[in-house]
């Protein structure tokens, strides 16, 4: 397999690329049947396409008169590692947020007690 022209991050960075993975997921599609989810030219998702290709995340492949792509997601393993790093310090808020919520509704809970005798 040669190298990627354009990395997995500067190729899902464009949110018109990101939706043309998640089309791609379901269905390997013809290029005009990415286009009509668009409302941007045929060239432009062509180019777009382009992009996706030399990150290695689509392969194009011409049937007839038409190419068709398909998703190939292996190289987004690199995004899930990469993101895979920053999930400690989500986990590390969301404990800290658990401990002030359960905190705060314990306080709550003594001062109704309270408020009632």
């Amino acid at each position: 397999m040669e190298a990627a022209k354009h990395d997995v991050f500067q190729a899902i960075a464009d949110p018109t690329r990101r939706e043309v993975l998640r089309l791609l997921a379901n269905d390997k599609l013809a290029i005009s049947e990415i286009t009509a989810h668009f409302p941007i030219s045929r060239t432009a998702i062509a180019k777009h396409l382009h992009v996706l290709s030399e990150a290695n995340l689509v392969y194009g492949k011409k049937v007839g008169r038409e190419k068709i792509y398909q998703l190939q997601p292996e190289p987004l393993t690199e995004v899930k590692q990469w993101l895979s790093y920053y999930e400690q310090f989500w986990n590390n808020k969301l404990s800290i947020l658990k401990h002030v919520v359960e905190n705060d509704d314990e306080h709550r809970f003594k001062d109704m007690k309270t408020d009632r005798e």
